[in-house]
């Protein structure tokens, strides 16, 4: 019986040190999930429960032996990683501070994608290639990104800080910082120049197709009053 409890305590002891290694080296992440999900009630629920975050730390270590050229075991990683959670992330990719996966089931990164700081990943949204080509080949990711519930960023391009990718787009080129972009193929609105709320408002999101059939209208009713 004693034995048994010995073992008890060892594994309740290396639970607790991994605990506080995930706590210590990825607490800046956790705090990303506490900020931008209101559903999230602690810290131990995020850690234990939230696939993003396990995604995340997992990709890290992945991409840790990536960098040392430990390609099979890298990427045999990773598609451990997608199995748990749903979330695959190419072992090559690299992603910055304080990156959010909310959600998650369904997302893409791929190999040659590069994301900044403070970015925002819905779930179903891909971030892929085009082609077979070698190099990069996939998306530049700017800080302060949002990227909607089943968006496709695709091929070598760049999205600028502070711009958000709406629900469903799906973008093959260059966004300036500071837009939306919405629709098939995506289309960009300028927002003024001001940087996007990371809390992210859905239901302001601005729609430039809606926005030029406004300001039609709008001119019409002003010919009709003349």
């Amino acid at each position: 019986m004693a034995y048994f409890i010995n073992i008890i305590i060892i594994l309740a002891l290396l639970f607790v040190f991994k605990l506080a290694f995930i706590f210590i080296l990825f607490y800046s992440d956790i705090r990303a999930v506490q900020k931008r999900d209101p559903a999230a009630k602690s810290f131990l629920e995020i850690v234990l429960l939230y696939q993003g975050l396990h995604a995340l730390i997992n990709h890290r270590i992945a991409h840790v032996l990536y960098k040392a050229h430990l390609f099979l075991l890298a990427r045999a990683l990773s598609q451990l990683g997608r199995f748990l959670t749903g979330i695959e992330i190419h072992p090559g990719a690299t992603i910055g501070k304080r990156f959010f996966i909310d959600h998650g089931m369904g997302v893409v990164i791929g190999e040659t994608t590069i994301i900044g700081d403070d970015v925002l990943l819905y779930q179903g949204s891909t971030l892929g290639g085009t082609g077979i080509v070698k190099g990069k080949r996939h998306p530049t990711i700017g800080n302060n990104v949002v990227v909607g519930a089943g968006a496709k960023v695709l091929g070598n391009i760049t999205i600028g800080d502070n711009s958000y990718i709406g629900a469903n787009a799906v973008v093959i080129k260059d966004v300036p910082p500071n837009s939306t972009v919405v629709g098939v193929p995506g289309r960009i609105t300028k927002q003024d120049g001001k940087k996007m709320d990371i809390s992210l408002d859905h239901v302001h999101v601005l729609d430039p197709i809606m926005q030029t059939i406004e300001e039609l209208q709008d001119r019409v009713k002003d010919l009709e009053k003349k």
